[in-house]
Formats: C-alpha cells, structure tokens, sequence
C-alpha cells in the first residue's frame, strides 16, 4: 500500500509547530518536503523557511563574534598557556565556522536548484535573491581572504540583480524593496568597508520612501515599511558619524 501523501496544508501546520517549538532545523526540513512536494511557497511558507535560516545563522554568527573576541583577547597575552588557549579556542570557533558555512550554503542551494527557478517576476524575486545576497554576505564575514573575496562579489550580485528588479518592479515603500536597501547598505558597509556607499543606497531608499507614503497602502504594510525606515535612518546616522570622524582624524 503506497505512503499516503502529506498534504500541503499539513505541512505547514508542522511547520508552524516547529516555529512554535523553536525547532528551526525541523522547520527548514517540513519547507523543504513542501518545496519537493508541491514546488513553489507561498508567501507564509518562504516567510517561515526566511525565518527559520535567519533564526539558525543569527544564534551561529553571535556565537562566531563571540569566540572570535575571546581568541583575540588571549592572543594578546604573550604566555605559553596563552597560545595553548588559542590553540583550543580556534579549534572551537572553526566548528562553528563549519556548522554555519552549511547552513548558509544549504539555504543557497535551496534558492538556486529550486526557489529561484519558479519565482514570479516581482516581489517573490525580490526576496529570494535579496537571501541570497544576505547569505553569501554572512559567509563573506568570516572567510579567510580568497573566500571572502568570492562570497563578497557572489553577495554583491545577487544585491544588485535584487536591487534592480526592486526598482523596476515594486513601489519605493515597499517593505521588500526597502528590507533590501537597508541590507545592501549594510553589505556595503560591513564587507566592503564603504560608508560612503553605504550611506548613498541608504539615503537614496529613505528618501523615496518617505515622499511616497501614504494613507493608502495597509496597516501592516504601514507598519513594516515604517519599522524598516527607522532601521534605516539609525544606520545612517551611525555611518555618518563615522564618515565625519574619519574625517576628522585626517
């Protein structure tokens, strides 16, 4: 008797669940049998796999800052137990390098044997090749030289594919088309070392937005669209102190 076939609907209640649970390595895994199943995801289905990846690299990545510090701290220390200590820290921070090269290139892989493929021209584009940008810049972090260089600039393409279709595509208030400013702006200044750039694309997004918003768009839509400004505009004054400082220094 052949296995019953799992509906999509079931699939997505044992997503929610795991959400619910916290268990976001079996929340990729229901999406991925859904993706398989039943090919493209709805709008709730690639918010819950966006989330489930962001959930999993965001607790990998603050662990990576974490022991990346503590191996610079003792590093300072000119002793033999010291650069033992180093010895054990490295060993720990490259298991976590490991563990979130794979869950950034996992999400990668997704994106480009399966979601990108049935992708409609417009926001759904927009947000799968803007976590593609996201992820590629995630690996860019924390890889040695030769590597970074290559996530960098795979990074920096999907941005501005991204980026592109946004603009031809989606309204300037656009919670997708803003979410993706405020990410290639920070791609630009966190890995291309660029406030400058940073700062243009930032502003450029911000401005549009804001001579565009109206009474008419919905509150959710409101409300995301605002909430990603104010992200925004909290950047751009850091980078611009920044500009001013280095400014000043010189």
């Amino acid at each position: 008797m052949p296995a019953r076939v799992i509906s999509r609907d079931e699939y997505l209640l044992l997503a929610k669940v795991a959400e619910e649970a916290e268990r976001y390595e079996d929340l990729v895994a229901q999406i991925k049998c859904l993706t398989q199943t039943y090919g493209a995801l709805t709008i709730e289905e690639r918010n819950l796999l966006s989330v489930a990846y962001k959930n999993i690299t965001n607790s990998l990545r603050s662990s990576w800052r974490v022991v990346d510090s503590l191996e610079k701290l003792e590093s300072a220390r000119p002793s033999a137990q010291s650069r033992h200590h180093v010895s054990l820290i490295r060993r720990q921070r490259s298991r976590i390098e490991k563990e979130l090269t794979d869950a950034c290139k996992d999400i990668v892989k997704l994106l480009n044997d399966s979601l990108l493929a049935t992708a409609k021209p417009g926001e759904e584009t927009v947000f799968y090749y803007k976590l593609k940008g996201d992820y590629y810049r995630y690996l860019a972090e924390f890889a040695q030289q030769q590597e970074r260089s290559r996530y960098s600039d795979l990074s920096l393409g999907a941005y501005k594919f991204a980026y592109k279709h946004a603009l031809a595509m989606l309204e300037p208030t656009h919670p997708t088309r803003l979410g993706l400013a405020l990410n290639f702006a920070v791609y630009y200044h966190d890995v291309r070392k660029s406030p400058e750039r940073a700062c243009h694309l930032g502003k450029h997004a911000f401005d549009e937005a804001v001579a565009c918003l109206d009474d008419s768009s919905s509150m959710q839509v409101m409300r995301d669209s605002v909430m990603i400004l104010q992200l925004l505009r909290d950047d751009l004054v850091i980078w611009s102190t920044e500009m001013q400082r280095d400014a000043g220094g010189k």
